[in-house]
This record gives C-alpha cells, structure tokens and sequence, in this order.
C-alpha cells in the first residue's frame, strides 16, 4: 500500500469525483454532456466517447490536487491512458490525485427493499489489474430503498464479505450501501444501517484501512460516530440525485462528511463548450464542492 496516499486519503482536505460510470449508466451521462445515442454505433464506440469526456476532465487545469484526494475511475478508464499515462499513474503522478476503482458487476434485482450485488464473478482477475494499474483502492454499490432488516443485514454481510477479499489483495475498500433519497422511511433505513455498519465494524481487523460511501444523511449529523471510528479511513457520500447546489448545502450541515460526486460534479460540462468554457464551469463546480467539503 502507498503510505504517501494512505496519508492523502486519511489527513487530506478536499473530496473524491466519481468517474466510475459503466455501461449501463453510460448512455445517460452522455446524453447529459450532450452527446446523443445516434453518435455512436456500439459500445466500443459509446466507451470510446465517454473516456474522452473523462480524459477531457481530468487534464482540466480545473481537475487538480489541490481540491480534489481521489477519484473513482470505472475498470475500462483504469485500463487505458490519459495524456500518454495510464489513467492511474496520470491521476497520481501529475495530479497529485489518489486513484480508485469500482469494482461490482451491477446490481441484482431488488429483493427485501434492497438490491445485493450481483455476482462478481471477475473480482479476483480485476483486483490483480488494479494492483498492478498501481490503484490505492476500489469502490462496490448496493442499494437500500426500504427500512427492511433483513435486506439491510444482507447488504451489509456482502459489503463485508467482499471488502475483506479486497483488503486481502492489498487495496482500500470503499463500502457503498447508498440509501434511496426518495424512500418515504428513509431516516429508519439509515438508523439501521449505521447499527449494521458498526457491528461490521467491529470484526474488521484494525490493521486493513476501510472507507464508506453513503447517502448524505436524512439527518444532519447522522453517520458523525462512524466518521470518527477508528477502524475507518474516511466517509465520503454521494450526491444521490440531489443537484449540485443541494447536495453541497447538505453537505455543509455534516462536517467530515465530504463529497464523492459524479454526476453534481459534471453539472453544466457540455460537449459543446469550447476548452476556456468547458474549466471554467468546472472550476466553478470543484470550487463549490471543495467548499462543502472542507466544511
């Protein structure tokens, strides 16, 4: 493990941006930065062009270290280069940025309130590319839309189970059980969430760091115990459909919490924007999230 990026996660102050779309989600971000379906064939194609939005991000002047700790990348990013450097050391080497990866195969269908990962049956086989891609650590989502405890349990049992196999091959785990922001008992899914969390917590081996990636919180101040748990690195939690204005107003009203956004982050980001228009409405965006952040 890099002890130089240990201590960025750990004591640095900015915040996380996700560049971890897959093939399903995809379509939906390019369309958003204003490249419709019709412009491309296939998915090599779509792949060819949602690499160039995030090369087109992460070269930005705008996209730098100095507010920004890591960045989640999705495993096809991971595997190619950005400006003559694979994506990794790019991110490290020139940005001062600490790479990551996501790692699960989608989710399965929903069942108890909650969708489980689906198999990940190519976990092995990519955990050995992301240590030899040189990535810090890795990112896997489930999600919560009900307060069912049998569902939240299970969640929370394979976040774990599978944390543990990444810990084991020498990489960060980032454990994501995103709670649904329109769930009317959404507040009740969170409360037993954290109890689960920290019971996980407790047979977690002191010496394997492990961070979290939640909702921002129902209410303000929720997740301020786990933050401040021993075993776990950092907390960072994800924009989950609020805009980016909102999410950051949010954010703000829970100190420690910091932002791993993807889709607030690239709020206002066209195809069509010329190189000047383009940093500057992203500039304005690291800004404003570097603010809530370091809150």
């Amino acid at each position: 493990m890099n002890t130089e990026q240990l201590r960025r996660v750990r004591d640095g102050v900015g915040f996380f941006a996700a560049l971890d779309q897959s093939g399903g989600s995809t379509p939906k971000a390019l369309a958003t930065y204003g490249v419709p379906e019709s412009a491309y064939t296939d998915e090599a194609s779509m792949f060819d062009l949602i690499h160039a939005m995030r090369t087109r991000l992460m070269v930005s002047p705008a996209f730098d270290g100095d507010k920004i700790l890591g960045a989640i990348l999705f495993e096809q990013t991971m595997d190619r280069d950005v400006a003559g450097l694979p994506a990794a050391d790019y991110l490290w080497e020139r940005k001062g940025i600490v790479p990551f990866v996501k790692v699960d195969q989608g989710l399965a269908a929903e069942a108890d309130g909650v969708q489980l990962m689906k198999p990940l049956d190519k976990l092995d086989a990519l955990l050995a590319r992301a240590v030899a891609a040189r990535v810090f650590g890795t990112k896997m989502r489930s999600v919560i839309s009900a307060a069912n405890p049998v569902g939240i349990a299970a969640v929370v049992a394979q976040q774990f189970e599978v944390g543990r196999r990444i810990a084991d091959a020498g990489l960060v785990p980032i454990i994501e059980p995103e709670t649904t922001i329109t769930a009317p008992d959404r507040a009740a899914s969170e409360a037993l969430l954290k109890d689960a969390l920290l019971a996980g917590l407790d047979a977690w081996p002191a010496d394997r760091p492990v961070m979290f990636k939640v909702s921002i919180p129902a209410v303000d101040g929720f997740w301020s115990d786990l933050i401040a748990h021993p075993k776990v690195l950092r907390v960072v939690a994800l924009s989950g459909g609020f805009s980016q204005a909102d999410a950051d107003a949010r954010l703000v009203r829970n100190p420690g919490l910091i932002a791993s956004f993807s889709r607030a982050l690239e709020e206002g980001l066209t195809a069509q924007q010329t190189d000047a228009e383009f940093d500057d409405t992203l500039a304005a965006s690291v800004a404003a999230i570097y603010a809530a952040s370091a809150t």
